[in-house]
Order: structure tokens, then C-alpha cells, then sequence
């Protein structure tokens, strides 16, 4: 009987096991799903506030008068380990600055719808050069916003300096760095 009894135990026993895997099911692999951006999440961007306030803070001690009559020209923000060449972000952070500075009252010319201007293609507009002084006095451009980015472990450092087109002088200069989320990353690295 008591042979009898233990047995008993250890088939309930597992049946239960059994019914509890049977119960559960086996167990599934865990899937991440990706969720979508919304308008509000690209509405409250980090990296276009980021990007806008650098020209604001860049400009703060800079009338658009001071310009006097000639424009300002926005340069394409290049590699500092190779200023003859940029990126989808330097290309992009060039047309967030040009947009915020004439937000700021600045008056800046827009050289891409100009055919008289060497643009070297994969570069961008202007880039850190001799070349960028002859295209600045060949427009009457009185200043000159210049830029490096420069890619690490953890953040995109961005340098930008405002500069004075007769004399080279810089009238102001501001750094700030960019996390390397995956949107940093992607225009850091993507092809030109």
C-alpha cells in the first residue's frame, strides 16, 4: 500500500509538472517591437532645438546690422579630420543654422541656387578653404558661419565660428555636442 501510495504521488506529481508546461505552452522567444515616430515626438526634437539654439547663442552678441550691407553665408559643417569633406549631417546642420539665423533677422544668401559658384559635389556649398574666401568675396558676403563636427565615442562635437570675410577675424564662436543616437550616427556615417 504504501508502494502504492508513492507511486500515486509521483504521477500527480508529474501531471502536474506536465499540465503546468501544457497550461503555459512552451516558451515563446521575446520579440522587441519598433515603435513608430510620431509628429509629436519630431515636433519636440532634441537635436533641431539643440542645433537652433547654437545659432541663437552663437549670434546673441551679434546685431543682424552688424553685417552691415553685405549677407552672411552659412558654410557646410565639415569633418574635422577632413575639411574637404562632410556628411548628411554636416549638410544638414548647415540648413538648420542658415534657417535659424534668418529667424534671427539675418540676412543670408542661399548659394545653392546660384550657377556661378563651384560646389564641389559630396562636400556641400562651402567648406573650410581658400575656396570659401573667393566664393564669400565673389558674393559680397560680410560674415561666414563655419563649422567642424567631429565624431566620438559617445557625442558629435560641433564647433562653429562666426567669422568676418574682409579680415578673417572671428566675431564669435560656440561648441556643443550631439549624442550618437541612431539618427546622429546614420547622417555621421551615411553615404555622401
Amino acid at each position: 500500500m504504501m508502494m502504492r501510495l508513492t507511486s500515486i504521488a509521483a504521477l500527480a506529481s508529474l501531471a502536474a509538472v506536465t499540465g503546468c508546461t501544457t497550461l503555459n505552452g512552451p516558451e515563446q522567444p521575446v520579440t522587441t517591437v519598433r515603435t513608430e515616430p510620431t509628429y509629436q515626438s519630431a515636433d519636440a526634437n532634441n537635436f533641431l532645438a539643440s542645433s537652433q539654439d547654437a545659432i541663437n547663442k552663437l549670434t546673441a552678441a551679434v546685431s543682424p546690422q552688424a553685417t552691415g550691407t553685405g549677407p552672411v553665408l552659412v558654410a557646410t559643417v565639415v569633418n574635422v579630420n577632413n575639411t574637404a569633406s562632410s556628411s548628411p549631417l554636416g549638410r544638414t546642420l548647415s540648413e538648420i543654422y542658415a534657417n535659424q539665423m534668418v529667424a534671427r533677422g539675418f540676412h543670408v544668401k542661399e548659394v545653392k541656387l546660384r550657377t556661378d559658384i563651384y560646389v564641389r559635389e559630396g562636400t556641400g556649398e562651402l567648406m573650410l578653404s581658400r575656396e570659401m574666401r573667393d566664393i564669400a568675396r565673389s558674393q559680397n558676403a560680410s560674415m561666414v558661419v563655419v563649422g567642424t563636427f567631429s565624431p566620438a565615442a559617445n557625442f558629435t562635437y560641433v564647433s562653429l565660428k562666426l567669422v568676418r570675410t574682409e579680415d578673417s577675424r572671428i566675431l564669435a564662436g560656440y561648441d556643443y555636442a550631439l549624442p550618437n543616437d541612431r539618427d546622429v550616427s546614420r547622417l555621421v556615417n551615411a553615404s555622401r
